[in-house]
Order: C-alpha cells, then sequence, then structure tokens
C-alpha cells in the first residue's frame, strides 16, 4: 500500500465513497472502477476472433500501405499484361476483365468489412452511452442527497436548472420544446 492508501481520509464524503468497495484504504478510484466497468474492459470481452480480424482488415483497408500495395500490383499487372515485360506471360488482355472482377469482389468484402467494424462502433457507442446514463443517475442521486442534508430547495434547483436547458437549447438553435 502507498502513503496515500495507509493514510485515513479527512473529508467524511471521500470516506464513504472510500468505504463503498468493503474496505476503508484511502483507494477512492477502485471502488469507482469496480461499480462503474471501463468501456475498452467491456468492449474486449464481448470481441471474438472474428471481430478482432475484421477489425485488422478495416484498418489496414484504411492505411497509405494498402493503397501502395495496390498501386504496385495495379502497375504490375498492367505491365504484365500489356506485353511490357514479355509478350508471352500476359494473361489478361486488355480491357483486364479478370482485373476488374478480382478488385470488384475485393471491394465487396472491403465493404462488407467496413459495415461490421461500424456496426462495432455502434455497438460501443450504445455501451459509451449506457455508461454514460449510469454515471449521469449516480451523480444526480448524489447531488440530491447532498442537497438534501444541506437544506437546499431542491424545487429551486430543478427551476433553474430547466430554465438553464431551455436557454442553451436556444442558443444553440435547437427547439426549446423538445426535452
Amino acid at each position: 500500500m502507498t502513503d496515500q492508501q495507509q493514510t485515513p481520509l479527512a473529508c467524511p464524503a471521500c470516506r464513504v465513497i472510500d468505504r463503498a468497495d468493503g474496505v476503508e484504504d484511502g483507494n477512492l478510484f477502485s471502488t469507482i472502477v469496480k461499480t462503474m466497468p471501463h468501456e475498452n474492459r467491456i468492449v474486449r470481452d464481448i470481441k471474438g476472433v472474428q471481430d478482432r480480424l475484421a477489425d485488422g482488415i478495416t484498418t489496414f483497408a484504411g492505411s497509405m500501405q494498402f493503397v501502395y500495395l495496390h498501386s504496385i500490383w495495379f502497375v504490375v499487372w498492367i505491365a504484365i499484361n500489356l506485353g511490357i515485360l514479355g509478350a508471352s506471360i500476359a494473361f489478361d488482355k486488355f480491357p483486364f476483365g479478370l482485373l476488374t472482377m478480382i478488385v470488384s469482389l475485393e471491394a465487396i468484402f472491403l465493404s462488407t468489412f467496413v459495415m461490421i467494424s461500424q456496426n462495432r462502433q455502434a455497438a460501443r457507442a450504445d455501451i459509451r452511452a449506457k455508461l454514460d446514463f449510469e454515471t449521469n443517475l449516480r451523480a444526480e442521486i448524489w447531488a440530491i442527497h447532498i442537497g438534501q442534508s444541506l437544506n437546499v430547495d431542491v424545487q429551486h434547483v430543478e427551476d433553474v436548472v430547466q430554465k438553464a436547458i431551455v436557454g442553451s437549447r436556444r442558443e444553440l438553435g435547437e427547439d426549446a420544446s423538445t426535452k
């Protein structure tokens, strides 16, 4: 344990948070980590071998190395089939029907991999939204309890919040009536 973990916390509220994990050790972060899973850990746990393969292919297909490799491939293919390197090795005469078919099939597969990666990004956004909701819910419950302890007029605070939301939506050009 570090010195910070061995030293009792002076703040009563921090001590409550510290005790939430069952051990009063001065370590607040572990409590938060245990109650709010990190999105990277969740995504890593649900990613299978096929998902990692699709991400790898999509990552490579979106790189300059992919562009360079294909540029070289096309130049060599065309050079061979135009007879520049010898007429006897030409196998796909102009207008290069075989090359066209291969490139079309590659485009189909690459677009599928891109869609797979986009679906996973959407799933990650859903996870992030869920974690944000849980964080906001936790913060609101704590804020209400703290406000009650301090004898804050909850209805007044809510009125101020609602006016601020309407004002910010108006400034952002959104429909102020949308809730």
